[in-house]
């Protein structure tokens, strides 16, 4: 097993763009179903002490993972990722937005779009994310509110599940 995995974190102000790339000492299949499985997701979905709570979640084309990232002071933020394309192990690409309670998009938080693929090498995993704003006043305010220290604390949860569960 690799001592140090790639995690790169990039921010493309000129294409409206944060691009990462992250590597994990875990074969794709379980990769996979940790982006794709709200028991998993749920799991490792946002940096501590933050934690998601899957309301609904019907990972097809066409449906959509309706999430709350619980807060350790009892604070409630809706979330909801629609899924408009996918290719098993290899590619998902969906549509990123906070909602209310019953799944309505808050237009007046940024939206996102996110396309992320899965390759794998002989001992490793590398999933890369491409997330593109509607602006970059969009873009500038994702960021604002954390979205790369968030980002990265899920990224680490992640490395610790997937070891837990190797």
């Amino acid at each position: 097993m690799k001592n140090s995995l790639l995690m790169n974190f990039s921010v493309d102000k000129e294409n409206v763009r944060i691009l990462v790339k992250k590597e994990f000492a875990a074969p794709v299949v379980l990769v996979w179903r940790a982006w794709t499985d709200s028991t998993m997701l749920d799991q490792w979905w946002g940096p501590k002490p933050w934690r998601a709570k899957t309301k609904m979640m019907d990972f097809r084309e066409g449906g959509y993972w309706h999430y709350a990232m619980m807060g350790p002071d009892g604070e409630v933020l809706w979330g909801r990722a629609d899924y408009l394309s996918i290719t098993v192990e290899k590619n998902f690409a969906g549509r990123d937005s906070f909602c209310d309670e019953e799944g309505t998009i808050n237009m007046e938080y940024p939206q996102s779009q996110w396309n992320t693929d899965f390759s794998s090498t002989s001992d490793t995993t590398i999933v890369q994310i491409e997330t593109t704003f509607d602006s970059l006043e969009s873009l500038e305010k994702n960021l604002e509110m954390g979205f790369k220290e968030g980002f990265t604390g899920s990224m680490e949860n992640l490395d610790r599940l997937l070891r837990e569960q190797g």
